[in-house]
């Protein structure tokens, strides 16, 4: 008995390393690019914001700004209590595209906090977050990929001058685990401020 216990207390712990690696072998790659001037950044206070000031209340929105201030503050940030009282500013955008799997690059439908276009995936329709959407494309039951995007530029207040960016990106099939909005954009925060401030200009694949 106690030979068949050990046996099959082996095998479940087999059998859950097997899908841990699995889940995080099907975590998928993200893409980060930093620009900087190549000086020190004073860590001092920072306050997270959109780049569509219309957004500032959006619940979503203050969703993706919470995740951004855990990671700004991991770093040695201080977050202020209001934009009035902040040395910087992170302006903090947030963009997910959709086509359809397989589809090359041309036609694809784009949301992204602050609006624009494109999200990536060129040629896109894009409207703010919150708003009523539908898919117009392909069959009802279309595997669709979605691209999740995040750009941030930290900026002095007073002068309103970049003193550094990033943008960190993946694609995951959409309505799985890893394509959810809210865990992807803080793996991308995590994957865009790892080794802060990063090599200015180069393109890295976080895994």
């Amino acid at each position: 008995m106690k030979t068949s216990h050990a046996l099959l207390s082996k095998a479940l712990l087999i059998g859950t390393a097997l899908t841990l690696a699995g889940c995080a072998a099907q975590m998928p790659e993200t893409r980060v690019t930093r620009f900087h001037l190549g000086q020190p950044i004073a860590k001092g206070e920072v306050m997270v914001e959109p780049r569509d000031p219309t957004l500032a209340k959006d619940l979503e929105f203050q969703t993706y700004a919470r995740i951004v201030n855990a990671e700004l503050d991991r770093l040695g940030f201080r977050i202020a209590p209001d934009l009035t009282k902040s040395e910087l500013v992170a302006v903090t955008e947030v963009r997910r595209s959709w086509r359809p799997t397989g589809q090359a690059r041309g036609s694809s439908l784009s949301i992204g906090l602050g609006g624009g276009s494109g999200g990536g995936w060129h040629g896109g329709t894009s409207v703010g977050l919150g708003g009523a959407v539908s898919f117009p494309i392909g069959k009802p039951k279309e595997r669709m990929d979605v691209q999740t995007q995040l750009s941030i530029q930290l900026k002095r207040r007073s002068e309103g001058t970049v003193i550094w960016e990033g943008r960190a990106e993946s694609v995951a099939r959409d309505n799985t685990p890893q394509a959810n909005a809210e865990a992807t954009v803080a793996r991308l925060a995590a994957a865009l401020f790892k080794d802060f401030p990063g090599r200015s200009g180069e393109t890295i694949t976080v895994k």
